[in-house]
């Protein structure tokens, strides 16, 4: 036929097809493949292919892309980067998708970031740590051998470790590279604090010592206790320094001049803790700023107002049962905000406003886990035989690495988490450093570290 007959004809069929109904049409076009050889059938099929499978991603605006992909699990999201170079630019530049995923798992998020890529490979980093936490992989450990007599005190810091000992020594130690910086005589050390110029230690002869690290002299000496020291906090801008006591007291000191400022009692059991620490919240006894102290025994939590007033009462005291019947563990935690400390019944959480208990977590698996830290994401936990993190939105735990038979302390000071940070939930940067610390029975100190990411 002739292209002039064949478009004249194509004409009047295509009109004549347009008239159809969708049922005639339908037998139409099965009459024609059942016409068609093998070349016409690969020509129907590479057309209709094209026809039919839109790439939706690519013909979409890019918002209304997002909006579907919104709907996916990450899982299925990286799967579709596999499609085309496309679809994984349109899903990796999906920030917003990534982000969650990421909150999802604990991850901190830095909305200042606006590099478009940059949260599908902070997924991929997370889902990876993640992994190796589920697995037991997260963590190495190493030790520090140096002192020769039972190690009772540790304090961490900014990557350095203070350990005191019963070999009337303390000594400051590099984390990371394991080396000790300083090494002092002093006395029985049940207690131990530093910072950059100074040491601040608690003695099991009933007395507290400040020492200079370069020189390792001891520039003041408070003496008061008539027990063991086994807490202390200061502050230099408050130029106070608190201790908690086997004889039942705290004792408020001026820290330059060794003075006992004041005397807190009613304690009926040994004080293994005293915090100092700036309130972040309002309440009718307290507001944002002020400095508060927090003393620990055996059955209670007592808080007290500080700072430059001298005479100070007791605001509360904060227990797990009216009959004492249930002991507190000797780990407190206080951010300014919530007060935190674990027992025999679970972790007890109360509001810092109110002094309202806002949840007790249980875990029925294990009893007994001991308090280490407390995050808004994360909290630290550990037994006589494992370290456990919890996830705190579902308080479940995601974690555990075995631990070696320690030197256990029931005053608590002979274990304690390093860097806390992370707590608050992973960045990608803060899963670096110490996670725990503990005395062993050879006086040497146990470490355990973050493994660098794979």
């Amino acid at each position: 036929m002739e292209r002039k007959d064949f478009e004249t004809w194509l004409d009047n069929i295509s009109v004549t097809f347009l008239s159809l109904t969708d049922l005639q049409k339908n037998e139409t076009l099965d009459h024609l493949i059942s016409l068609s050889g093998a070349v016409q059938l690969r020509h129907l099929s590479n057309n209709l292919e094209t026809l039919l499978k839109r790439d939706f991603l690519k013909l979409l605006p890019l918002e209304l892309s997002f909006y579907l992909l919104k709907w996916l699990d990450p899982q299925t999201l990286l799967t579709c980067c596999l499609v085309s170079k496309q679809w994984n630019k349109v899903i990796s530049a999906c920030s917003e998708v990534w982000q969650t995923a990421c909150k999802n798992l604990g991850w901190q998020i830095d909305d200042s970031v606006q590099d478009a890529l940059h949260w599908k490979k902070v997924y991929l980093k997370a889902i990876l740590r993640m992994k190796q936490l589920k697995d037991h992989e997260a963590f190495e450990t190493s030790s520090l051998i140096g002192h020769s007599a039972r190690v009772y005190a540790l304090y961490y810091k900014d990557g350095l470790l203070c350990t005191g000992s019963d070999d009337l020594s303390a000594k400051l130690w590099d984390v990371s590279t394991g080396q000790c910086i300083y090494g002092i005589q002093t006395h029985t050390c049940a207690a131990v604090k530093f910072d950059e110029q100074k040491l601040v230690t608690g003695s099991f002869d009933n007395t507290v010592a400040c020492w200079e690290w370069s020189s390792g002299a001891r520039t003041q000496h408070f003496r008061g206790h008539t027990g063991a020291v086994f807490s202390v906090d200061y502050k230099d801008e408050l130029d106070i320094l608190v201790s908690g006591s086997a004889d039942f007291t705290v004792k408020v000191w001026a820290l330059s001049a060794g003075t006992c400022l004041n005397t807190l009692t009613g304690h009926t059991e040994w004080v293994t803790k005293v915090v100092l620490q700036k309130c972040k919240v309002k309440s009718l006894l307290h507001s944002p700023g002020d400095y508060i102290l927090l003393s620990a025994d055996k059955y209670e939590i007592k808080i007290w107002p500080i700072g430059r007033e001298i005479n100070c009462k007791c605001l509360k005291t904060l227990s797990v049962s009216e009959d004492r019947s249930i002991c507190l563990q000797p780990r407190l935690h206080f951010d300014g905000k919530y007060i935190v400390c674990s027992s025999a019944l679970g972790l007890f959480q109360w509001d810092f406003a109110s002094y309202d208990i806002l949840r007790v977590i249980k875990t029925p698996e294990i009893a007994n886990l001991a308090l280490l830290g407390f995050g808004e994401i994360f909290a630290l936990l550990f037994d006589n035989r494992y370290l456990y993190i919890m996830d705190l939105r579902t308080e479940c735990l995601i974690s555990r690495w075995p631990l070696p038979e320690y030197r256990k302390s029931k005053r608590g000071s002979s274990f304690l988490a390093g860097e806390t940070s992370w707590l608050n939930g992973l960045d990608g940067h803060n899963d670096t450093g110490l996670v725990f610390a503990t005395s062993m029975p050879d006086h040497s100190i146990h470490l355990v570290l973050w493994k660098e990411h794979g």
